[in-house]
């Protein structure tokens, strides 16, 4: 336990980084650290309580993802200078999100998934898809699991 109110360890984390970025003086991490933490201070608002760690995460991990997606803007509009930015700025705030699943292990909950709600077809999508990402809990791509649920689910069906 600490002595913040409502756990935060990775609030008193946050708060030591973004001394250390300033005392180094290390524009990019700064800048994401601050985003950071104003978007935890946003959600706090929003909620009307200080964040737990895994609520925090969940912030975090929001951040990561939205990089990820900047960078795929920049880098097709040939801005490699903003996606390298923007990659700087992922790796900075990959550090407050517990690391991402292997494929493995992804391929495994989408096979507990499909035998804990019995899906045999592409309807069953959504039941699938909402207990793997339950289980995931923001530790990988949704966009990459759809795709294997689909492909997985799919498989039965004619492939016009």
């Amino acid at each position: 336990m600490t002595d913040a109110e409502g756990g935060g360890n990775l609030k008193v984390r946050l708060a030591e980084d973004l001394r250390e970025a300033m005392k180094a003086r290390d524009k990019v991490r700064l800048g994401a650290v601050r985003l950071l933490a104003a978007a935890v201070k946003n959600r706090e608002v929003e909620l009307g309580h200080a964040l737990s760690d895994d609520e925090f995460v969940q912030v975090a991990t929001r951040e990561v993802k939205r990089r990820r997606e900047a960078i795929e803007a920049y880098a097709s509009a040939g801005r490699e200078d903003r996606a390298d930015i923007e990659r700087q700025e992922q790796a900075a705030l990959e550090a407050y999100v517990p690391p991402a699943l292997s494929e493995v292990e992804v391929e495994e909950l989408i096979d507990e998934a499909i035998a804990a709600t019995g899906a045999a077809g592409p309807g069953d999508l959504g039941k699938v898809m909402g207990q793997v990402m339950d289980r995931a809990k923001g530790r990988t791509d949704g966009k990459l699991v759809q795709a294997k649920v689909r492909a997985r689910l799919g498989a039965g069906a004619s492939g016009s």
